[in-house]
């Protein structure tokens, strides 16, 4: 909150409803500010993004990730790069050479990309509570069928974990019900591993490697402090902590993103006003959330100290997408072609019928456009009829930290702002939000990474969804089918199951002991890294 506000600046309020406003968490200052640059015409420069045609996987920009790897690279421009960041490396040894240029193939950019990771902050976008996750209208919807079959499931995730911060949530259930290590011990758990990974390839300890920062909630960011206290005797955490040295749950940078107030629906024009009468109560706003694309203004702060500590690179993605991790060889890529940023898409499968889809705008850039919206099933399907591959956003990026940095006003004030209207239970109002992968329509020079969804991309948008990745159900015989090719939720459900299980058994280092998950020991990990990398 700014310092304005202590002394109860209304910012032109009415006293009684800037007072509920301040109750409820809502940043008056940055909703003024909303509210005054949409009455005066300022966002109406942001058009819809309209899709004007289907990029093709160049191996240039857009890279695909899932096959075999090739990546042509000046090497002097490149050794100039890292040393400027303070790291002497021959590169020839890690490719074939011809001339001047190296050619690198994905055992090299890993090896590479490892040694990077003193260079590279993981940050995690935590969102809020997980009332939405566990709403039951939601969870119903997807299925009432499979929700009866997981009903039982369904109410022991939310005991545990409704109206609290999600990335506590258990992100997924042992074979045996119980449920599994959070969605944020895992993050950390694999961040120590990676640390562990770089350990054991240099033979050195160095505690700057890969150091993590968050954007928070101001409803949760003491509840996530709280949290992080405890995990000093997290079994997910505590064995690895010991052999590298790393308290991960220590000294995580976090911005706390404040809340917006909703405004008037756009159906009553301009200007548009705070909405004050939630639930049809007079001076009862609503708080909202802004969008993930807040980050640029609140980690600001976080950002710059980042990069004052050394650190040159950064990864940005959401608590609840299991398939979020650090990957070397995207990481050495970025460095070695000294790209602005690199952002995850996944290759489409039958069942992805909305979503961000990677097209050609109207000014003929890359940019991310909604399925359904600025193109349509139709253009899709057609594309793919005609070969082209569709690609799906997946919500990850790993950014140049200097150029964000030096970006980083620019961004904010240009990152469009979108107000979407809902019609719910508080009443009529609409939502203004900035979505951080917007910014792929502002940058030059970046990369696109085409992976596999059920690898890069296990997300958890509501509980029914975790438990379909943790196998809830399967094997029931009432579990819905279908042979229809648009969508096929056992087929669907088998392929996030094995992607989960996967995911658990290498990067998060687990392993299935009498129906559960469970840490394997570290002279275990300490032979699977080693065989691995080394």
């Amino acid at each position: 909150m700014n310092s304005s506000d202590h002394k109860q600046d209304n910012y032109g309020f009415p006293p009684a409803l800037a007072a509920a406003m301040r109750r409820k968490g809502i940043d008056l200052a940055l909703t003024k500010n909303i509210l005054t640059r949409y009455n005066a015409g300022e966002f109406d420069r942001f058009q819809p993004v309209r899709a004007a045609g289907i990029p093709r996987i160049d191996g240039k920009t857009i890279i695909d990730l899932t096959g075999k790897l090739e990546v042509a690279v000046d090497l002097p421009a490149a050794e100039h790069r890292l040393r400027r960041w303070g790291l002497e490396l021959d590169l020839a040894a890690y490719c074939r050479v011809e001339g001047k240029t190296g050619l690198f193939d994905r055992e090299g950019l890993e090896r590479i990309g490892i040694l990077l990771y003193p260079f590279v902050g993981y940050g995690i976008l935590n969102g809020g509570s997980a009332s939405s996750y566990f709403d039951y209208k939601k969870n119903m919807a997807l299925s009432p069928q499979l929700f009866e079959i997981c009903e039982e499931q369904f109410n022991i995730l939310a005991e545990l974990g409704r109206n609290g911060a999600k990335a506590l949530v258990p992100a997924y259930l042992n074979a045996d019900g119980t449920p599994g290590a959070s969605f944020i011990e895992l993050k950390m758990r694999a961040l120590l591993l990676e640390i562990l990974r770089y350990q054991l390839l240099t033979g050195t300890k160095h505690k700057q490697v890969l150091p993590l920062f968050q954007m928070a909630s101001i409803y949760n960011y003491q509840e996530l402090a709280s949290a992080y206290e405890r995990f000093s005797q997290s079994p997910y955490l505590l064995d690895l902590m010991n052999e590298t040295g790393v308290e991960i749950y220590q000294e995580v940078l976090t911005g706390v993103q404040p809340m917006l107030a909703a405004y008037t629906h756009s159906s009553l024009g301009r200007p548009k006003r705070v909405f004050s009468t939630a639930y049809g109560q007079e001076n009862n706003p609503l708080p909202m959330p802004g969008g993930h694309g807040q980050n640029f203004q609140v980690l600001s702060r976080c950002y710059r100290q980042l990069l004052a500590n050394g650190i040159r690179m950064v990864y940005l993605g959401n608590v609840d997408n299991l398939g979020f991790t650090v990957n070397p060889v995207a990481v050495a890529l970025l460095a070695l072609q000294g790209k602005t940023g690199g952002f995850e898409f996944a290759f489409r499968t039958v069942v992805d019928t909305k979503g961000g889809v990677l097209v050609l705008d109207q000014q003929g850039r890359l940019n991310c456009a909604d399925l359904g919206v600025a193109i349509s099933q139709e253009e899709v399907l057609a594309a793919e009829q005609r070969g082209e591959r569709i690609l799906f956003n997946c919500a990850t990026g790993l950014f140049d930290l200097e150029y964000l940095v030096s970006h980083l006003e620019e961004i904010s004030r240009n990152l469009p702002v979108r107000f979407s209207d809902q019609d719910k239970d508080a009443g009529r109002y609409s939502q203004a939000e900035q979505i951080t992968w917007e910014i792929i329509g502002m940058l030059e020079d970046f990369y696109i990474f085409g992976i596999d969804k059920y690898d890069r991309f296990l997300a958890a948008k509501i509980a029914l969804e975790t438990l379909l990745a943790s196998g809830v159900g399967l094997h029931d015989p009432r579990f819905p089918q279908t042979d229809a090719p648009v969508f096929d939720l056992k087929k669907t459900a088998l392929k996030l199951h094995a992607g989960l299980e996967h995911k658990l058994g290498t990067v998060y280092g687990l392993k299935k002991v009498a129906g559960q998950w469970r840490p394997k020991r570290v002279i275990e990990l300490k032979k699977e890294l080693t065989a691995v990398t080394l």
